[in-house]
């Protein structure tokens, strides 16, 4: 243990003066820039108990310990830096930070990034912070509007970037499910999924497999007695799986509101509801068919025949059973579509590639090309299996337009410089987006109004095969490397990616002795703010002390207390209370503490100057 500072060259040493608290902090910093909290840690725990009254150290000490995954001990280190200086925006965006991890304290995390942003809204952290609560509720639109605004304050901020193209494809967190603002543990509300899910699929399951026995039986065996005796017991079985599943269920109170947010669990559970009344109908109208029979419907007769009610019957019974055997494999597929079509995928690419290559960056750029290929592809499909398409000049025109839109990607996602890095990392990406290009060929000489040249339909089906075959690769080694596959589950949001630190990690403004005397020991301080007609001054009846971290506590009045309640943004004036040397200005966030009775002010900017003398005083009344 006492040789692990050797084998960690990159470890940052301990401050030369250890009995500094703010030396400490700066190490802290350094090492969670190095990824080292249990370093950090200890550092910032060496500069809490050094100045118990500095808000810097319980920061950092929160963020090193919500690295470490003790958001508790986070969370309460958070509230400790927040209550010590509770004008300070970056004890704010810390404490909202840590709150969102929380279960049912959404709406707390929420005001603590509001209050961010009231105090410091140039900066662009607090701005994120907004915009990942509202992503995390899906509300898209405001997401995107507090991303906007953080990049305008910095147009490099990586999360910000990364998650502004998350709202492009309509990103959806793996727990959609679960409502940040319901006062509930999401492991409830996702175990509640799992029983919903594993009942639909035991439902389904079931159904199809007893339907097809009964169908076997009574139209091949000639057992129909038989079959419907066997049949009706299947709904015995589907009873117990929903008794027993349901039992699993212990917050039916917020199942509405799950199936609400959650599209294909919505769609799971009506299916399976939908089978099972389906499977019904369909046992209750058996019809009685012979295996010589069962060749009549499958005949196509071109002569107008009378239709019967025994065939509406059978055609009705047909249908059932393929809604019975087949519902999985069509919700599969319009899950595909949709997810294939949702959001703007180029919009995406044009934020995740303004960022520095990064691993979150990366992957999601790498997804995104998958979803791009995907619309290609079903473009391709369409082309190949609408008919007629020989001779059209409209089906050779619109194969030509693949490769174009394979240039408009390239150049409206801004992969000129980065697409080589993506498809070296996903190879397969770039077989299947190669592939488009010989079936787009295929189709361009099959719509031509000459004779197609000989094997175009199986080029074309060869190269979706290609396509196939690269994403099931794909899927299958990210499944057996457990890493992120070629869907939109595997899209990641960024919090704190990249080189740049949080917001929550800087320093508080210091303030030295004599600043701090000016401000105890003056007669004339002066508080400016801003009221309805305009800017406007009063003097300080006086500042009962300057905390460790640089907060003045002043005595004002009610007026003063008002102001501060419409806009927290103050500046405070002092002058040198022995020989009128300097004039020092405080500009910061002001908040009343009706328990002491003190207004208090965290400062933002500290501004000192001299005094001029006589003859400056004259030079600058004759400029003036």
């Amino acid at each position: 243990m006492g040789n692990t500072s050797e084998h960690e060259p990159s470890t940052v040493p301990s401050p030369r003066d250890r009995s500094d608290p703010r030396a400490w902090c700066a190490v802290a910093v350094a090492r969670l820039a190095r990824d080292q909290p249990e370093g950090a840690l200890e550092a910032a725990g060496e500069a809490v108990e050094r100045d118990p009254g500095g808000e810097w150290g319980h920061r950092l000490m929160s963020l090193a310990l919500e690295r470490l995954g003790r958001d508790s001990e986070a969370t309460v280190a958070a509230q400790d830096a927040v209550r010590l200086a509770p004008g300070s925006w970056a004890a704010r965006l810390r404490f909202g930070s840590v709150l969102r991890r929380t279960p049912g304290r959404w709406r707390d995390a929420w005001a603590q990034a509001q209050q961010a942003v009231r105090f410091a809204p140039e900066q662009p952290d607090p701005h994120v912070l907004i915009g990942d609560l509202a992503l995390a509720r899906g509300d898209f639109r405001q997401a995107a509007a507090a991303y906007r605004t953080a990049l305008r304050r910095d147009e490099d901020h990586p999360a910000a970037r990364v998650n502004l193209g998350l709202t492009h494809l309509r990103w959806e967190r793996p727990r959609d499910h679960h409502d940040p603002t319901w006062a509930v543990d999401p492991r409830e509300t996702a175990r509640a999924r799992r029983a919903l899910e594993v009942w639909s699929r035991q439902v389904r399951v079931l159904a199809a497999v007893a339907l097809t026995a009964v169908a076997v039986l009574a139209f091949w065996y000639e057992l129909r007695d038989q079959a419907l005796i066997g049949g009706a017991a299947v709904p015995v079985l589907m009873l117990a799986a929903t008794v027993r599943q349901a039992r699993r269920v212990g917050v039916w109170r917020y199942v509405p509101g799950m199936l609400a947010r959650d599209l294909w669990l919505c769609v799971s559970v009506s299916v399976a509801v939908l089978v099972a009344a389906a499977y019904v109908t369909a046992l209750a109208t058996l019809p009685d068919w012979t295996p010589g029979s069962l060749v009549v419907p499958l005949v196509y007769a071109p002569a107008p025949v009378t239709v019967e009610w025994e065939d509406i019957l059978g055609g009705l019974w047909a249908g059932l059973f393929g809604l019975v055997l087949f519902n999985g494999l069509a919700v599969l597929c319009l899950r595909g579509l949709t997810e294939t079509w949702q959001g703007r995928p180029v919009r995406a690419l044009a934020e995740f590639t303004a960022v520095a290559p990064g691993r979150v960056g990366l992957r999601d750029t790498g997804v995104t090309l998958w979803i791009v290929a995907a619309r290609l592809w079903t473009l391709v499909v369409l082309l190949a299996v609408v008919p007629p398409l020989a001779g059209d000049t409209r089906a050779a025109l619109a194969a030509v337009c693949v490769p174009f839109a394979m240039l408009y990607v390239r150049w409206r996602g801004g992969l000129r410089n980065r697409l080589g890095e993506v498809l070296r990392h996903d190879r397969t990406l770039a077989l299947a987006l190669l592939a488009l290009l010989p079936a787009s060929a295929a189709l361009f000489t099959v719509g031509l109004p000459v004779p197609a040249l000989a094997g175009a339909w199986w080029t074309v089906a060869a190269m979706f095969a290609v396509a196939v075959l690269s994403f099931t690769a794909r899927g299958l080694r990210a499944w057996w490397r457990g890493s992120a596959g070629p869907w939109r589950a595997s899209l990641v949001p960024c919090e704190s990616c990249g080189p740049r630190l949080p917001g929550e990690v800087v320093p508080p403004v210091p303030l030295s002795e004599e600043v701090r005397r000016a401000f105890t020991l003056s007669r004339s301080v002066v508080l400016s703010f801003s009221d309805t007609g305009g800017p406007r001054a009063l003097a300080v009846a006086a500042v009962t002390s300057v905390s460790s971290s640089g907060e003045l506590r002043l005595i004002a009045t009610e007026e003063a207390w008002a102001a501060a309640a419409r806009d927290p943004r103050v500046a405070v004036f002092a002058a040198d209370p022995g020989e009128r040397r300097f004039w020092a200005e405080v500009r910061g966030v002001a908040l009343p503490d009706p328990a002491q009775d003190v207004l208090r002010v965290t400062p933002k900017h500290v501004h000192i100057a001299e005094f001029p003398g006589r003859h400056e005083a004259r030079t600058s009344t004759r400029h003036r």
